[in-house]
């Protein structure tokens, strides 16, 4: 199959990231949100970016316009069903993800494949709601998506070797680095991350370290660019939260308990940067 329409369904930070790389390799493509405003907020940070690419030197206007063009915004998804490929990029929840790959199975071409940019939920899990998992799988963007060069192929249990094959070939012509992983709670970079920002909290819970010292640690000895505390905090200590949650229950392992201290600062609505205050405090917006 040749692709040449792209659905992205959910227009945040993800989705809009994603409707726009596809755009830019020359896809057609449609980006749907359940509310208009949502649609128009995603289009706009679509524009803001390519404008500040322009500022720097790295497009031109003409460029611009073209990618533009590329993409309509919609809030039905019956605007799909002649898309090739649809990435779904909403809510980090089993129950809606679901709900949105069955009505998309209803009315969608037989040929099209379904990915999750999900980055923690098991993909087998996903691709039951629909009866099409062989052509089911996961397609994992890291944030920020226009900046970010890997993409986690995750095949479900029935994945097809044809589905894995055209989805890296996909994420090679959107200039991203495709790395093939079996499926499993997590995969590998959020099994992997979230397990060392979960002990890291664990530091400051039992006393080991001040939140500083941990983060100066990480950063001065292992070369991270940012600490684990200050990174919670930029993804949303509740977004910490809910992936710990999927981990801990999917492994039944106590290494992925989610933090007590963690836990207490969600219910205490200290959620990181967006609320002005998590391991750290943030200046009003």
């Amino acid at each position: 199959m040749t692709v040449k329409k792209i659905g992205v369904i959910g227009a945040g930070t993800m989705g809009h990231g994603i409707a726009l790389v596809c755009a830019k390799a020359g896809f057609e493509v449609v980006l749907h949100d359940v509310k208009d405003e949502y649609v128009k907020k995603g289009l706009s940070s679509i524009e803001k970016f390519l404008e500040k690419s322009i500022e720097k030197g790295k497009m031109t206007a003409e460029e611009k316009k073209t990618i533009l063009s590329h993409i309509k915004g919609t809030t039905r998804l019956e605007d799909f069903k002649d898309a090739d490929v649809i990435v779904e990029a909403i809510i980090e929840d089993v129950k809606t993800k679901k709900e949105v790959f069955s009505k998309l199975d209803q009315f969608c071409k037989k040929e099209t494949i379904f990915a999750s940019n999900t980055s923690t939920i098991p993909i087998t899990d996903l691709a039951s709601s629909t009866k099409r998992p062989e052509q089911f799988i996961g397609m994992h963007f890291m944030n920020p998506v226009p900046l970010m060069k890997l993409v986690e192929v995750i095949r479900g249990l029935r994945t097809s070797n044809e589905t894995a094959l055209l989805i890296k070939q996909l994420a090679e012509k959107l200039e991203k680095t495709p790395i093939e992983v079996n499926d499993g709670p997590g995969f590998i970079s959020n099994r992997v991350l979230f397990a060392m920002i979960n002990e890291a909290m664990f530091c400051v819970l039992d006393g080991t370290g001040t939140v500083e010292s941990i983060d100066s640690i990480m950063k001065l000895g292992m070369n991270h660019p940012m600490g684990p505390l200050e990174l919670a905090d930029l993804i949303g200590l509740d977004v910490c939260l809910g992936i710990m949650t999927v981990l801990y229950e999917g492994f039944n392992d106590s290494k992925y308990r989610p933090c007590l201290l963690l836990k207490k600062m969600v219910q205490a609505g200290y959620l990181g940067r967006k609320t002005g205050k998590g391991f750290y405090t943030y200046p009003p917006r």
